[in-house]
């Protein structure tokens, strides 16, 4: 978990990023706030991905995007393309990037005879459906809801013989519930509706209607038959000693391994 976090600021978590390490792969999910250095303290780093799925264009999720980008390009030796997968308007995301960054990329070719062009970061949008298939891995997407955010996404890997899928914002809906049917490992960005209500500022409020509660995560995990449920995102972020009482109320709609980990907890894909 190279990111475990929320918008909030919090020095425990950075923000939302997870890791999948699959058939010698390093799949990156989300870029949120000081993912890299998460990326550094797990033995991994830009150099190291063979790509970058986002599940969606909200700031919190993509904080350190330009980041991956930069780190990849200077620390190659010589700089090699970066893959990224996304919704529709990653394309443009991308390019708003690579123009935000330009005064930077012209100082490092300046100064460095070795360095010719820009990054090269190699574009694939998705809607649903195949994203990438090898003989060791298969990556496949699926829509998910989180209006006014749209179009959305989730990812399902498969390899070694096991899979996990991994959703950022979302509600409760038939992609996500089609993605998740069997698999080992299910990651869901979750609100504590709760404790949002006893705060009662509508800016706040507003976040109940395109997450998932911790319910909400329970019973998808439940209808698809996943193996392990792990809660991500947690809004607010709960406070030292309540992951127990957390997990106990995903637990009352889902009877499988329930996990709300820490950043850097590593989760086995158990295979069967």
């Amino acid at each position: 978990m190279t990111g475990t976090g929320s918008p909030i600021p919090d020095p425990n978590r950075a923000g939302p990023s997870q890791l999948v390490v699959a058939a010698g792969r390093h799949l990156l999910v989300d870029a949120g706030r000081g993912c890299l250095m998460r990326l550094a303290a797990a033995g991994s780093g830009a150099g190291a991905l063979d790509r970058v799925l986002l599940t969606h264009l909200h700031s919190d999720h993509l904080t350190d995007f330009n980041d991956v980008i930069t780190s990849r390009w200077i620390g190659g030796f010589p700089p090699a393309p970066l893959d990224v997968v996304g919704p529709v308007g990653t394309e443009r995301l991308v390019g708003d990037t690579l123009a935000m960054l330009g005064p930077d990329i012209g100082y490092r070719i300046a100064h460095h005879e070795d360095l010719e062009s820009g990054p090269e970061v190699r574009v694939q949008e998705t809607s649903g459906g195949l994203v990438h298939e090898d003989d060791e891995v298969r990556i496949t997407s699926a829509p998910t809801e989180h209006r006014p955010v749209h179009p959305t996404v989730a990812y399902r890997i498969d390899a070694d013989g096991g899979s996990v899928v991994l959703a950022g914002d979302t509600v409760p809906c038939a992609g996500l519930d089609e993605l998740c049917v069997g698999a080992d490992v299910y990651v869901q960005t979750v609100v504590r509706d709760d404790a949002i209500r006893q705060v009662a500022i509508p800016r706040l409020m507003d976040v109940l209607d395109y997450h998932s509660t911790i319910a909400d995560a329970a019973e998808t995990a439940a209808r698809a038959g996943v193996g392990t449920l792990v809660l991500n995102h947690v809004v607010p972020a709960p406070a030292p000693g309540q992951e127990e009482e957390l997990v106990g109320r995903a637990a009352e709609h889902f009877d499988g391994r329930i996990l709300l980990p820490a950043d850097l907890e590593r989760i086995a894909v158990s295979v069967a």
